[in-house]
Parts: structure tokens; C-alpha cells; sequence
């Protein structure tokens, strides 16, 4: 049985960044608590422990002992970034040669998978990066601390308000999680799920309501994909009404 150890980062008294309407210690939080349940749901032989399921205050050596304590295989310390002018997406490692090796490994796959599926939303590669940071240099086992867009920079925020993005970066840590453990995945179980394309994403309701009451589109499969002549019937219809 492999041992995950998912530390949220923040929470209770300590908020993290704020910005935008959000905070740092909410994101955080849902992030975590998303991993458990996907890897524990669709993977064989996995444990996922979290430093806080709910919005709580540990202060950070308390967070690495319990990690520490429960002989986890890896940690991932998850946080959201502020104050990066163009935002995006980046994570670290310990800058310690000794623990390199190892935690550089658990970072080369994370950080991929985290970037593969934020890919549809156009999130700036920061790097991977080393860090004297306490998460990671506390930790006994392999190490990596992500920084999942900036809460105070416009563009991330509006990002992390949707649904579908937090779904991919849990998509992204869970991925790169499994792949760095070699975890097998439960038969019948498939990390993409079957789009319906009669339904509508809830965050492209508004637009399509709209879209479909100004006569552009019929109303009919909001997920389908659109084929040039389709498109070529919507613009002559966006012509019309000029």
C-alpha cells in the first residue's frame, strides 16, 4: 500500500493570499480533498492522507512531522501564489543535493501532468523551481510543493472560479501522483470522463443562453463540436443582425 500525504496549504486563521473575492487556504482545500477522492477512487493500492479536511490552522512543523510520522511515500503541498504580475502556474522542490535526485523525479512527472492539463486554458509555464521552503525541506520522503496560479492576478482568478479548472489541476496532480508511484489503475475506472454533448458546462451557461437567444445556435448539443460549415452558418446568422 503506497502512502500519499496531500497538505492543503493555510487554512483557519491564516487565510494565505487573498484576492479577487478568494482565498488561498478555500482553493488549497478543495484542490486536497479532490485528490484524496480521485486517487484513493481510481487507483489500486494508494492511501492519501491529508494535513486538514477541513479549515483548520497547523502551523508547518506540524504538517511535516505528521507526514513524517506516517512514513508517507511522497508529499505534495498545495498553494495558490500571489503577487506574479503575468500569474501562472509553478512548482519546487528542496534545494538540498541529497534530497534531489528523488524529489526532482516526483517534480519532472507533477509538473507535467499539472501543465498537460491546464493546457486548454492558455496557464503561463513559471518552471520548476528549488526553494528553501519548509514543506520540502522538512519532509523526509520526496517532495513538491505546486503553486496553482496566482489569487491576486485578474486573469488566474478568474480561472480558479471555474469548476473545470480546479477539475483539471486535481486531474494533474492525480495523474502525476500515480504515474510517479506506478499505480494501476481499478479496472472500469478512467481518469476522462464521457462528455454529453446535450449538456451544457456550467460555466458556459450564461454565454450559450444568450448565444442561443439571439438566434445564433438552435439550442440543441452545446457540447458537440463544430464542424467550418456550421461555423460558416453562425457567422452569416452574427452578419444578419449587424
Amino acid at each position: 500500500m503506497k502512502k500519499v500525504w496531500i497538505d492543503g496549504g493555510h487554512g483557519g486563521k491564516d487565510p494565505g493570499a487573498v484576492g479577487n473575492g478568494l482565498k488561498e487556504k478555500d482553493i488549497a482545500l478543495r484542490i486536497s480533498q479532490g485528490v484524496k477522492q480521485r486517487l484513493e477512487a481510481e487507483y489500486e493500492g494508494v492511501q492519501v492522507q491529508l494535513s486538514r479536511s477541513t479549515d483548520v490552522f497547523l502551523e508547518l512543523k506540524e504538517r511535516t512531522y505528521a507526514a513524517n510520522k506516517a512514513g508517507a511515500d511522497l508529499l505534495v503541498s498545495i498553494h495558490c501564489n500571489a503577487g506574479g504580475g503575468e500569474g501562472g502556474f509553478e512548482s519546487f522542490r528542496y534545494t538540498s543535493a541529497s534530497s534531489a535526485s528523488r524529489s526532482l523525479s516526483l517534480q519532472n512527472v507533477l509538473h507535467t501532468e499539472i501543465m498537460a492539463a491546464l493546457k486548454p486554458y492558455n496557464v503561463r509555464d513559471r518552471g520548476q523551481k528549488a526553494a528553501n521552503l519548509h514543506m520540502v525541506r522538512e519532509s523526509k520522503m520526496p517532495a513538491v510543493l505546486t503553486e496553482n496560479l496566482f489569487i491576486d492576478v485578474a486573469s488566474d482568478a478568474a480561472k480558479l472560479k471555474r469548476q473545470d479548472v480546479i477539475d483539471a489541476l486535481i486531474t494533474g496532480h492525480v495523474v502525476g501522483i500515480a504515474k510517479y508511484l506506478g499505480l494501476k489503475q481499478k479496472e472500469g475506472k478512467s481518469m476522462d470522463k464521457e462528455r454529453d454533448i446535450n449538456v451544457v458546462s456550467p460555466w458556459a451557461a450564461s454565454a450559450w443562453e444568450a448565444a442561443t437567444k439571439q438566434g445564433y445556435f438552435d439550442g440543441s448539443r452545446p457540447g458537440a463540436a463544430i464542424t467550418r460549415e456550421e461555423m460558416a452558418v453562425v457567422i452569416m446568422r452574427m452578419e444578419s443582425k449587424k
